[in-house]
């Protein structure tokens, strides 16, 4: 039985693009692989503590010597981890905030990212295929007036596979405020369609993924 993970960091309960998209990913990825596991983490809902210093330095203390506080640092970070480590496959949700990801999935890589275990030579979950959908307001393709301002993609490319090793995959609705932001009126055709586009590669993606694993 494959395991998926999947995380939302949009702050929206309702109305996200993000979540609409990976909720239909889940929905093929469950009907596809129903006796399958999803281990789900609502990172707006539940914040995880964002990186301390004293998470940082448990590696160098004895675990026999530890304090509460770096017990409990500790235990979460080895959490996350093993969470990472036994997924089959990773779907995360996240839209733009202030043109990159939201603290609250930042905060999930901090704690993950464990240098000598999911980083470094020969990271843990090393080549778990990742879906992000990356939801925007506006757009930041290539070409665009606003390309520059693009530091979700890019940073995340960077961090999973660079870091984590993991392999990526994009889906990317766009121009999601048009049906809401009068001066974006002209733009609804094109958001519906950016919509329609993530959806039916979301869809695709989770049956090509369930395809693969059972392979």
């Amino acid at each position: 039985m494959a395991t998926l993970l999947h995380l939302d960091s949009s702050a929206l309960p309702q109305g996200s693009a993000s979540r609409d998209v990976t909720a239909l990913f889940r929905k093929t990825w469950e009907e596809q692989h129903p006796e399958g596991t999803v281990v789900y983490r609502d990172l707006a809902a539940n914040p995880l503590p964002h990186i301390t210093a004293t998470a940082l330095s448990v590696g160098s203390v004895d675990p026999a010597e530890f304090t509460a506080e770096q017990r409990a640092a500790h235990d979460l970070r080895v959490e996350l981890a093993e969470e990472l480590e036994r997924a089959d496959a990773v779907l995360i949700g996240t839209p733009m905030y202030n043109f990159t990801i939201p603290s609250s999935l930042k905060a999930w890589l901090d704690q993950v990212i464990i240098m000598g275990r999911t980083a470094g030579e020969k990271p843990s979950a090393a080549g778990t295929p990742v879906t992000v959908v990356a939801s925007r307001g506006g757009s930041y393709a290539p070409g665009t007036p606003r390309e520059s301002f693009e530091f979700v993609t890019n940073y995340l490319e960077k961090v999973l596979t660079g870091m984590l090793g993991l392999e990526v995959d994009f889906i990317v609705p766009e121009l999601t405020l048009a049906a809401t932001v009068p001066a974006m009126a002209e733009l609804v055709g094109k958001s519906e369609a950016s919509r329609a586009k993530a959806n039916e590669e979301a869809a695709a993606k989770a049956k090509a993924l369930v395809a693969r694993l059972a392979g």
